[in-house]
């Protein structure tokens, strides 16, 4: 399991299409909010939740599995119990990252994902963790060891596959 900024900021910076399963369309939603984020940083956002038709200007497919094009990272906004379907269609879509958001936690499915060679992020937020690693969060990120004066480069947008 990924836990470290190092091991973070290398994940973020090779993904580049998020699936963000159980997105919502309300706004005040922090599935929202955060596929938005990273909407505008750069990343293909694909809606997954069958309430909708369409996220945040894209289309919104029922589940991983209808998802017509490749996944690098699946942000799972799902109950901790309901991620274990997740693991196995993350699997069958070929994606490489599992990311379950904050207090989501399911050790089961992190040893699952991983024995199946995904790298996996648990309890933890895609949008806090990019603003945090890439220079986002101003005060709040100061003393964490992570931020310095010397803003890293983000991750291209422009990056293929």
């Amino acid at each position: 399991m990924i836990d470290d900024a190092d091991g973070l900021r290398r994940v973020l910076a090779q993904t580049r299409t998020i699936a963000v399963v159980g997105l919502s369309a309300k706004w005040h939603r922090p599935s929202f909010f955060a596929a938005q984020y990273m909407q505008q940083h750069g990343y293909t956002i694909i809606p997954v939740n069958p309430a909708y038709d369409e996220v945040l200007g894209q289309t919104c497919y029922a589940s991983l599995r209808d998802v017509p094009v490749p996944v690098d990272m699946v942000d799972c906004f799902r109950k901790s119990e309901e991620i274990m379907p997740l693991v196995d269609d993350a699997i069958a879509i070929g994606a490489r990252t599992l990311w379950m958001q904050l207090g989501v936690i399911n050790h089961e499915a992190v040893e699952r994902a991983e024995a199946a060679g995904l790298q996996v992020v648990m309890d933890r937020c895609v949008k806090i963790e990019y603003a945090r690693l890439f220079g986002g969060l101003g005060w709040f990120g100061v003393n964490t060891g992570v931020i310095s004066s010397k803003r890293p480069v983000a991750p291209s947008p422009a990056r293929s596959r």
